[in-house]
């Protein structure tokens, strides 16, 4: 960083050169119509609810990576993304922590809670954009690692988030055991609803037939079992599953059209063979 011989000046330059970044950025991010809200830090408390929190670990002092720090627990609008001042309320503070790094002084760790491969600042956030100003890459941290319901990965924006929120919406009401949990995959937030629905709508159907309850753990498992692996065998053998579906929209779709077709909720190859030539014929009106 270049230097006027004076902390005092350096310090102001330093923010001065942050805030103009932050409006820069801003800006940019309006005229390309960027509607994930990089202005603002990411929420500890948005990512946590659509995560779904089970529990935490006190991890200690550690080096943390600068650049994994994204979020804030409570400060989300006072920072952009990469951690430059939104406005010129904290100036003073942030100058003399500037000062003080400059010159030497000994910089209390920061507090901030672990999510995955990304941080979310509890303590120390001014200390945080003043590092990430002076271009350092590790910070010291008392580090505590929240548990989730949901793997902790692919959150990095907000646009990601709705998507883990109905994940876990419907991961509570469909508890599907982990190693089966990759083949639930959906296209569009609102169908983890949809698809809660029809397990749902399954098991009471079941229930009904058997006389006989089944909790949500049994339900889970044994629609998987008689229903799900069975429907998407029948859907593979047909080539009914677009191309850019993923299985559980394929399912969607698929259960959508037979019941429209048919009118119940029986599955078997003749009824694939009529959707598959009602899907051929539809393709080709289109065409």
């Amino acid at each position: 960083m270049a230097e006027s011989g004076s902390p005092r000046i350096d310090a102001e330059s330093d923010f001065m050169r942050a805030r103009r970044l932050q409006t820069l950025s801003a800006l940019a991010a309006r005229l390309r119509g960027d509607h994930d809200d990089t202005a603002r830090a990411l929420s500890f408390d948005e990512v946590v609810e659509a995560l779904g929190r089970r529990g935490e670990r006190r991890l200690g002092l550690q080096l943390v990576p600068l650049d994994a720090i994204i979020g804030s627990v409570d400060k989300v609008r006072d920072f952009d993304r990469r951690f430059r001042p939104t406005s010129d309320k904290s100036r003073a503070r942030w100058e003399r922590i500037a000062r003080a790094s400059r010159v030497g002084e000994e910089i209390p760790p920061i507090d901030v809670y672990k999510l995955g491969d990304y941080y979310f600042v509890r303590d120390g956030h001014h200390r945080v954009s003043v590092a990430r100003a002076l271009r350092l890459k590790l910070i010291e941290a008392e580090v505590t690692e929240v548990q989730t319901l949901l793997e902790p990965r692919d959150y990095g924006r907000r646009t990601d988030l709705e998507m883990k929120l109905w994940r876990k919406l419907f991961l509570q009401r469909v508890p599907i055991e982990k190693p089966h949990r990759d083949r639930f995959e959906v296209s569009e937030p609102y169908a983890y609803g949809v698809l809660a629905e029809m397990v749902e709508a399954w098991a009471a159907r079941r229930m009904m037939a058997e006389a006989e309850l089944m909790d949500k753990q049994a339900m889970a498992r044994r629609w998987i079992d008689e229903e799900y692996l069975p429907v998407m065998e029948l859907i593979s053998d047909a080539g009914l599953k677009g191309e850019d579906e993923t299985e559980a929209d394929a399912y969607m779709r698929v259960a959508g059209e037979r019941y429209r077709l048919i009118r119940e909720h029986l599955w078997d190859r003749e009824i694939m063979s009529q959707i598959a030539a009602k899907t051929k014929k539809r393709a080709r009106r289109r065409t």
